[in-house]
């Protein structure tokens, strides 16, 4: 079953929970009424956009327990942290063991197949027989174990400067420009940075849901980065938000408006293929991270990455 994106940002609320069902409430009225209730079971990500949400303690354990993410919105509206639950998963210890042994040869070969399906990807959404498309793919292929080249970057460099064209000709910079990608920069990387962040706390879900620990990356390392693993991870998700993103641009949205955050979370249902199987990125998410679990026990030498459906490998 794919589990709910709840995200709370229009209005003031109370949340708590009453058998089993997450209950919202409005937080300056009655207790009684409800603006909506689900049960915590279903909760995939709960996200909230309001600096006036409150909460019981009984609701944020609850929705842990149930293996829910709860990320927290800062005054720009971007995710500014997340709650994960602590991985009840029978194999914790070992698994950790596992991310803690793993060979430097070993986190190579996957990180060779992670640069590999993101440079792929980009390719992907640029228009079917241009130049930049071409170079992409050609970059792909020549990906060694470890991408000692950084062809991530070589790519990065190319594909933001052609991404723009991808647009259609939308005017959301001087014309005739380039596409800086900047975190801090004009829209529309107000919108990538988005649902980059949706995607990593889904990521980071199923990561803790896998028994591993999201803190320890095979090649993201910093040490006060508490979730390398999901940034290593969610690194080919990434041009996912990009089709979203300049199908958004197109339709006039440039700001973090409602409708542009439900169609950023609306990616967490969309469907894709992670190995031989099809279905919503959310599941798909799992079968990524248990594919990961099986490279660390030498049973397989190949994640089972989620692409858009119908994308060749």
């Amino acid at each position: 079953m794919i589990k709910r994106t709840i995200e709370i940002s229009q209005r003031a609320a109370y949340l708590a929970v009453r058998n089993g069902q997450l209950l919202i409430h409005p937080r300056d009225g009655d207790r009684d009424a409800l603006l909506g209730q689900t049960p915590c079971e279903d909760v995939g990500v709960l996200l909230v956009d309001h600096p006036a949400v409150t909460y019981s303690h009984a609701a944020l354990a609850a929705l842990l327990e149930h293996d829910a993410a709860v990320v927290l919105c800062g005054r720009d509206h971007l995710p500014a942290g997340l709650l994960l639950p602590i991985g009840e998963h029978s194999q914790v210890v070992w698994r950790i063991r596992l991310q803690l042994a793993a060979k430097r040869p070993l986190r190579k070969r996957l990180w060779r197949q992670i640069v590999r399906a993101k440079v792929r990807a980009q390719a992907l959404n640029l228009p079917s027989g241009s130049d930049t498309r071409s170079k992409l793919l050609a970059l792909a292929r020549n990906i060694r174990s470890g991408d000692p080249e950084n062809i991530e970057a070589q790519a990065a460099r190319a594909y933001w400067n052609a991404w723009r064209s991808a647009l259609g000709g939308t005017d959301f910079q001087p014309a005739n420009s380039s596409f800086r990608r900047d975190p801090d920069g004009p829209p529309p990387n107000n919108l990538l940075n988005y649902g980059y962040a949706v995607l990593r706390a889904a990521v980071a879900r199923a990561i803790v849901a896998a028994g591993l620990l999201p803190a320890i990356g095979i090649h993201h390392r910093h040490r006060a980065n508490a979730f390398c693993l999901a940034d290593d991870l969610v690194e080919p998700l990434r041009p996912m938000v990009d089709v979203r993103v300049a199908d958004l641009v197109r339709g006039g949205e440039t700001e973090l408006s409602p409708d542009a955050k439900r169609g950023l979370l609306e990616l967490l249902t969309v469907e894709v293929r992670a190995g031989d199987q099809t279905g919503p990125l959310m599941v798909a998410l799992h079968r990524y991270a248990a594919s990961f679990v099986k490279c660390l026990e030498g049973l397989s030498e190949r994640l089972e990455i989620p692409m858009r459906a119908g994308e060749n490998d």
